[in-house]
């Protein structure tokens, strides 16, 4: 079992910045996929970054691309996320989520084995 928690939610102005982080316990992140994804209101849970937690090969979603940086703390066993030049459509509860023992990254929900709770990113206009 794995359990993940996210902090570093909160509100924000456009254009502004916040670091997201993804704690895992109970096992480590040693081998698999570390992905965040975010569901605004009213809509599906979309995927915005991964991270191969080996190789350190990482994967966006268009929308981020540019924006948004995945990184992890191997002695931390914590994957970052941390969002720049962020806009009001980035406003979503945000979810990191992992597979162990893969070597592919997937962008879909059912890709993911352990979810954590969720953080609110709020970006006001």
């Amino acid at each position: 079992q794995v359990q993940l928690v996210e902090s570093g939610g909160g509100l924000v102005q456009a254009g502004g910045s916040l670091r997201l982080s993804c704690a895992a316990s109970g096992r480590t992140f040693s081998s698999g996929t570390v992905g965040w994804f975010r569901q605004a209101p009213g809509k599906e849970r979309q995927f915005a970054a991964a991270i191969m937690w080996s190789s350190g090969t990482t994967h966006y979603a268009d929308s981020v691309k540019g924006r948004f940086t995945i990184s992890r703390d191997n002695a931390k066993n914590t994957v970052y996320l941390q969002m720049n030049s962020l806009k009001p459509e980035d406003t979503a509860v945000y979810y990191c989520a992992t597979k162990q023992s893969t070597n592919f990254i997937s962008t879909r929900v059912v890709g993911y084995d352990y979810w954590g709770q969720g953080t609110q990113v709020t970006v006001s206009s």
